[in-house]
């Protein structure tokens, strides 16, 4: 689990598993994208969003709903998809967007400063970008992933 803002964290399944650490890190909410994981003291929203597919429009207003509903109540948020890497990076670059006002590609960049592995696939970040009607290729996000920020 990495911080991308201090009310903001990526992570992987398995860290919606660690009761432990969540408290540690003082998560209050979790947008859950592998599977749904429930633990006291903790508001959760699972999405059934497909790692390869596109993410139906629905499911980020959903799930940006989430975040920011959250983040008005100062909570600590945690997204998670399986591994870390594609959904969850996607719903966090959004949450830049919404909150912060940057481009999508700007928090992308964000994200990838605090999370290295972030890369989300070709289907889901162009979903992303219609949902915002930015038109970025994706062969650009591929040129940024293999940069250091």
């Amino acid at each position: 689990m990495d911080e991308i803002r201090p009310w903001l964290y990526i992570g992987k399944y398995r860290d919606t598993l660690d009761k432990n650490y969540l408290n540690f890190k003082t998560i209050k909410a979790m947008l859950q994208l592998a599977e749904p994981i429930e633990q006291d003291g903790i508001n959760s929203l699972y999405l059934a969003v497909d790692d390869m597919r596109p993410t139906p429009h629905h499911l980020i207003k959903q799930g940006i709903d989430f975040i920011l509903a959250e983040k008005e109540k100062e909570h600590k948020i945690l997204v998670s998809c399986g591994a870390g890497i594609n959904r969850s990076a996607a719903f966090c670059v959004a949450a830049l967007k919404e909150v912060e006002g940057l481009s999508l590609v700007d928090a992308y960049k964000e994200i990838k400063r605090k999370h290295p592995e972030s890369l989300p696939h070709e289907p889901v970040w162009n979903s992303f970008c219609s949902y915002y009607n930015e038109t970025t290729p994706y062969l650009d996000i591929m040129r940024l992933s293999t940069q250091t920020f």
